[in-house]
């Protein structure tokens, strides 16, 4: 039987406290986006500040994808620190590291471009080490806060603050090179094209700090409290003020667990027993889908430039960040958002097993079409907006879809003892795919040198032509089908996971195990 104060969560009425829970972890996820989203339109800038025109293809790999490693690490780090230290305290970490890193990041500074961009990628792949650790820790909390019947649309909703933290780094960078375009002219002074992406990354302080305090006054997780460090009775006081109801202790404050499954850790039988296909099924869905989701960089600025929205040049590097931040604007408000605020309305209508299979389908349906009528419909016959539809479209069912449920299915699955560093593990196996789609798509699509381009696009129709062709590099098509198989293979691994709408965390715990829980009560 299940302690009081975890059915008194359970199925507690919607009320303020769930909205302030969704508004304090999704404002990490929201600054999670806006530091990972803002750097394309910056990186670009970069190149034509302290590189002739163009930064090296390596130079660009790592300032816009070392986050990403950083990330890949925080995930482990943390999922493991918030089991141990406990969510509130490691929560705390990650957002002082978030802050420190952005501040310091408009602060990078060397003798030389090479020492300015080491010195920015430092500092990047410690942001992304903070953000990374907000996967886990953000999710967790949210569940073990949420109710039953709405748990799936608050983990969801909480994912979902990505897009607007998308969309507010686009806004400020368009802000802030506009209104530097506008004091200075045609002609930007070095000075000036400095300042923009410094502060540019630097804002992405600003909601992280002003979410800190709030994160402070949250009291830690009553199921980590009463399961993990055993405390009941200090359970039922937080959450006697959370939920407005006299809830006490009435045995002991130490709660005495019976059942063996308590006792396995995470490299134990035991857990490979109960929970082995389970990992499985959560890490190898969350890399798939990443996988595809982000290699979506190896298309975006040369679609973007042949519908108009971007050009092959500017002589005003400040226009370019301009462009480029408008393109991804309105792609946010069309694409992304839509699909994540779909995933909130269904997720506990639908469950997310089916959304997951939904969205998997047609990412795989999607690509396939793009890439089997590549040469001979999208190529030769230049139906770029049908191409823009059906690649957006892929994008729409990644985030109702996978995206989404990859990041809510490990938060409820796993034992309250080793929720986190479960969704840590998934989590980092998702940024091990978005790294080999952000770098290996992206080196294996690049033309050698940019110098030599001009010359060989006239005698070599592989490569891409920004006036008069779509790109292709090692080929498109078969970029795209990759994609496509990693869909597919997602598709199938989710069927080691079960269903976990509509249940109670501890249920989810119970059927997975086959045995009960015997825990003392609590009296309301």
């Amino acid at each position: 039987m299940p302690l009081k104060v975890l059915s008194a969560l359970d199925t507690a009425r919607t009320q303020l406290y769930h909205f302030s829970a969704i508004f304090i972890a999704g404002m990490g996820f929201f600054t999670d986006a806006y530091d990972l989203f803002c750097i394309p339109p910056v990186s670009n800038l970069l190149g034509s500040i302290y590189y002739e025109d163009e930064m090296p293809i390596r130079v660009k790999a790592s300032v816009n994808g070392i986050a990403l490693c950083g990330a890949l690490g925080g995930q482990l780090f943390f999922g493991w620190l918030g089991d141990r230290m406990g969510r509130k305290r490691a929560y705390g970490i990650t957002l002082s590291l978030m802050v420190a890193s952005s501040i310091a990041s408009g602060f990078s500074i060397g003798k030389s471009p090479e020492a300015i961009i080491g010195s920015l990628c430092f500092f990047r792949f410690w942001l992304g080490f903070g953000i990374g650790g907000d996967y886990p820790l953000s999710a967790t909390i949210m569940s073990e806060y949420a109710n039953t019947t709405t748990r799936g649309a608050f983990i969801a909703a909480v994912f979902g603050m990505q897009g607007l933290g998308i969309l507010a780094g686009s806004t400020v960078a368009l802000i802030v090179s506009a209104s530097m375009k506008s004091a200075a002219g045609d002609t930007p002074t070095f000075g000036q094209k400095d300042v923009v992406w410094r502060i540019i990354l630097m804002l992405g302080a600003v909601p992280a700090g002003f979410t800190y305090y709030w994160r402070m006054k949250m009291p830690e997780t009553a199921r980590y409290t009463a399961l993990v460090a055993r405390n009941a009775r200090q359970a039922a006081e937080d959450m006697s003020r959370v939920l407005n109801l006299d809830i006490y202790e009435a045995e002991s404050d130490v709660v005495s667990i019976q059942s063996r499954r308590q006792q396995f850790g995470l490299f134990s039988r035991d857990f490979l027993r109960y929970h082995g296909l389970h990992l499985l099924g959560t890490a190898s869905t969350w890399f798939f889908v990443d996988v595809a989701f982000y290699s979506g960089n190896l298309f975006q600025d040369d679609i973007y430039q042949k519908i108009g929205w971007l050009k092959c040049h500017y002589d005003n590097p400040l226009e370019e960040v301009y462009r480029t931040a408008r393109a991804q604007a309105l792609i946010a408000l069309c694409g992304t958002l839509p699909g994540y605020i779909l995933a909130i309305f269904l997720i506990d209508r639908i469950g997310r097993f089916k959304i997951q299979l939904i969205g998997f389908f047609f990412m795989s349906v999607f690509l396939f079409a793009l890439a089997f009528a590549y040469k001979h419909y999208w190529l030769e016959h230049s139906h770029r907006y049908g191409f823009l539809a059906i690649y957006s479209l892929t994008f729409f069912f990644a985030n109702f879809g996978p995206n989404t449920t990859t990041f809510i299915v490990p938060a409820e699955l796993f034992p309250a003892r080793l929720r986190s560093t479960c969704h840590g593990i998934s989590a980092a196996a998702g940024k091990a795919g978005a790294i080999i789609g952000a770098f290996g798509f992206l080196f294996a699509s690049q033309p050698r040198h940019k110098k030599e381009d001009s010359q060989r696009r006239h005698r070599n129709g592989d490569l891409y032509d920004c006036e008069n062709s779509y790109p292709t590099g090692i080929g498109v098509n078969n970029a795209l089908i990759i994609l496509a198989v990693s869909c597919c293979l997602g598709f199938f691994c989710t069927f080691l996971i079960p269903e976990t709408k509509g249940r109670s965390l501890e249920d989810n715990e119970v059927e997975s195990e086959d045995d009960e829980v015997e825990l003392p009560q609590i009296e309301v």
